[in-house]
């Protein structure tokens, strides 16, 4: 088991590793592997690499971030300009089905809304678009509708499980109903809980997933 200090200071070199990053810019606290993300980055794309740099690294159990993204003052787009971006930016994903993805800008924050058919085209839409400049924030709320009218196969998603590397043993359960996936047990990292969500949304059927996994690493 790691401590505040020794898991403190893991995270913070793990950000130092990102090229994107001045480490300078995120302050880092830890306490019982909850860790908490602050400070202020001149883009969302670093808060975001911030975010994940510190989710990969062992003993992290959850993580609170409240880095803000600030733009230098120099710097002004009107939120027409940034939903034009946004747009050209959707159309250029041949991963994102365009058509069905909507948009709403407040004051540099995005919206998405809208249905597709499979998780990782949710997914594809936030990617295409966390490198814009001016973009200060995203909430994703497009859901997921699959052309799949069949109940989702339970097996599958446990063979899926097994196959990946990233799981050595037999605690996480599955649970299905009509197009609802749900996953209970415990895993040993943030890492790990998410890639069983993402094994778990790959799955023909799937409109949900209710990541119920808890994080127990010592």
């Amino acid at each position: 088991m790691k401590t505040n200090a020794e898991l403190q200071k893991d995270v913070q070199d793990a950000i130092k590793w990102q090229p994107l990053l001045n480490a300078a810019e995120i302050g880092v606290t830890a306490k019982d592997g909850v860790v908490s993300l602050t400070g202020v980055v001149d883009s969302y794309s670093k808060k975001t690499e911030a975010e994940d740099a510190a989710k990969n690294v062992a003993g992290v159990t959850a993580l609170v971030e409240k880095i803000e993204v600030r733009y230098p003052s120099s710097y002004s787009k009107t939120n027409a300009e940034i939903a034009t971006e946004v747009l050209t930016a959707l159309k250029a994903r041949w991963d994102v089905p365009s058509d069905k993805v909507k948009i709403k800008v407040e004051a540099g924050w995005i919206t998405l809304t809208g249905e597709v058919g499979w998780n990782f085209q949710r997914e594809a839409a936030k990617d295409a678009i966390k490198s814009l400049m001016g973009v200060i924030g995203v909430t994703n709320n497009i859901k997921i509708k699959s052309e799949s009218m069949e109940s989702v196969e339970k097996a599958g998603i446990e063979s899926a499980l097994k196959r990946n590397w990233a799981f050595y043993d037999d605690n996480i359960r599955v649970q299905v109903s009509g197009h609802r996936a749900t996953l209970t047990g415990t895993v040993d990292s943030l890492y790990e809980k998410n890639e069983a969500a993402r094994i778990a949304w790959n799955a023909p059927g799937v409109w949900s997933v209710d990541n119920e996994l808890v994080v127990d690493w010592n």
